[in-house]
């Protein structure tokens, strides 16, 4: 039987499947939920708006957008982003998949926390940020159908998610900060992390190698 939830279907595809196991052991219910949901909110925009993204694409890239937050997936120290898009990338290309749907699941994790852009890219980049947007910041609430909205939050929980994704974003960020230079990850090592301050633009340009 088909997983359908506020009228989207989950894609009944075998890397689908692997992609929901892969979040299901490796990570707790407030990332397995919160990706989810994501999926489900930015499904719901894209048909709203007349987006037509790849539904499996989609999926995967909800799965991994933020498994960078838990494990490192480079050896090198890079935004979390970068972590979830390559990860995600290789999971795609292990499986057989075309390098251009790989690239862009790889563009739309990478960029899901980047204001403005997504939007004016691909529809699964489009359609995730909204999805994230909505289900961590608001928005795009009041647009959603409110039926819809209960009936994905209560298959998928949102708990205490306003305190536990902020501690798990501290978590996954605090020991590399100077990857959140530019990016709005700076805000939340500022706002809990005591003695991290943001280094600016202006202080770089002021701190160049340059006579003026």
């Amino acid at each position: 039987m088909n997983d359908i939830i506020a009228e989207v279907e989950i894609p009944e595809t075998a890397a689908v499947a692997e992609a929901t196991d892969f979040l299901r052991e490796t990570t707790g219910p407030l990332i397995f939920h919160h990706s989810r949901r994501v999926f489900l909110f930015g499904s719901l925009h894209a048909q709203k708006l007349g987006l037509q993204p790849d539904p499996e694409l989609l999926y995967i890239s909800a799965m991994f957008h933020d498994t960078g937050l838990l494990t490192p997936f480079s050896g090198e120290e890079q935004r979390f982003e970068l972590d979830g898009a390559d990860h995600a990338r290789r999971f795609l290309l292990d499986r057989g998949f075309p390098a251009g749907a790989a690239e862009v699941v790889w563009t739309t994790i990478a960029l899901h926390t980047t204001p403005g852009i997504p939007g004016r890219m691909g529809p699964e980049t489009a359609a995730m940020n909204y999805g994230v947007l909505t289900d961590v910041v608001g928005w795009g609430l009041d647009g959603l159908d409110g039926a819809q909205v209960e009936e994905i939050v209560a298959a998928h929980p949102r708990g205490e998610f306003k305190t536990e994704f902020l501690r798990a974003c501290v978590d996954g960020l605090r020991n590399r900060p100077d990857t959140t230079y530019g990016t709005v990850n700076s805000d939340v090592l500022e706002h809990f992390v005591p003695g991290f301050r943001r280094t600016t633009m202006v202080e770089r340009i002021m701190d160049a190698p340059w006579a003026k």
